[in-house]
C-alpha cells in the first residue's frame, strides 16, 4: 500500500517518514532472510488452466543458463512442434540438452498404446538425465498430461523425483497436476485463465507468443 501524506505535513517530514518506514521494512526483511539457511534442489510444478506454464518454466531454464548451470529439457508431448524456445536452446549444446520425445497431444495421435510408449520413452530419458551429475536443472515439459491420462505410474514418478540428487532442480509443467505430485513439490504455481484470444476471439496460435 502506498504511503499517503497526511494533511499539513511538509515535504521534508513526508520524505523522512517514508525513509523511516523503508528502513524498518528492510530491517524486518533482513531478519527474515537471516533465518533462510537451507540450500537444496527444488521440485517445482507449474499447473492450472491458464497460459504460461511452459513459458515460465523455460524462463527459469534461460535464467539457469545465464548463471552457468547445465540444463536438461525433456518434452513429453510437444515433439512435433517447432518452438522458439527449442530454436534458442539448440544454440547452447554444451550447456543445454533438449529432447522432444512426445508425438503430439493424445487427440492428435488417437493411439493410446503409442502415447504410452512415447511417455515411457520420455520418462526413461528423464531418468537418465537425473542420474547424470552434470545437470543442475531438468525441465519435464507437459509431464502432467502423461500423468493425468495414466500413461505413467504416479507413485513411481514421485518416488523417483523424491530420490533425486540433493541439489538437482526439477520443473514439471502441464495442467491438472496430480495431488501426489503437488504434495511432494516445494513450489507450486497455478496459472489461471481470465481471457484468451483463442477461445474468445477465434485467434489462432501466434508465432512468438504461443510457440
Amino acid at each position: 500500500m502506498a504511503l499517503k501524506r497526511p494533511e499539513g505535513m511538509t515535504d521534508e517530514e513526508f520524505i523522512a517518514r517514508a525513509n523511516d518506514k523503508a528502513r524498518k521494512k528492510k530491517a524486518a526483511r533482513d531478519k527474515i532472510l537471516a533465518t533462510k539457511t537451507i540450500e537444496k534442489g527444488l521440485l517445482i510444478v507449474h499447473t492450472g488452466p491458464g497460459k504460461g506454464k511452459s513459458t515460465a518454466a523455460f524462463g527459469m531454464v534461460f535464467r539457469a543458463l545465464g548463471n552457468g548451470m547445465k540444463v536438461g529439457v525433456v518434452q513429453f508431448v510437444k515433439g512435433k512442434w517447432e518452438t522458439g524456445e527449442r530454436a534458442v536452446l539448440e544454440k547452447f549444446p554444451d550447456t543445454c540438452t533438449i529432447r522432444s520425445m512426445g508425438e503430439g497431444f493424445t487427440w492428435e495421435t488417437q493411439d493410446r498404446e503409442r502415447d504410452i510408449a512415447a511417455a515411457n520413452g520420455a520418462w526413461e530419458m528423464a531418468k537418465e538425465m537425473m542420474a547424470d551429475p552434470s545437470y543442475d536443472m531438468i525441465l519435464l515439459d507437459e509431464l502432467n498430461i502423461c500423468l493425468r491420462y495414466d500413461y505413467l505410474n504416479i507413485d513411481d514418478v514421485v518416488q523417483t523425483l523424491n530420490e533425486r540428487r540433493e541439489m538437482l532442480h526439477m520443473i514439471i509443467t502441464g495442467r491438472n497436476a496430480k495431488d501426489a505430485l503437488i504434495e511432494a513439490a516445494d513450489l507450486v504455481t497455478e496459472m489461471g485463465q481470465i481471457k484468451h484470444p483463442f477461445r474468445e476471439q477465434n485467434v489462432k496460435a501466434q508465432r512468438g507468443v504461443e510457440f
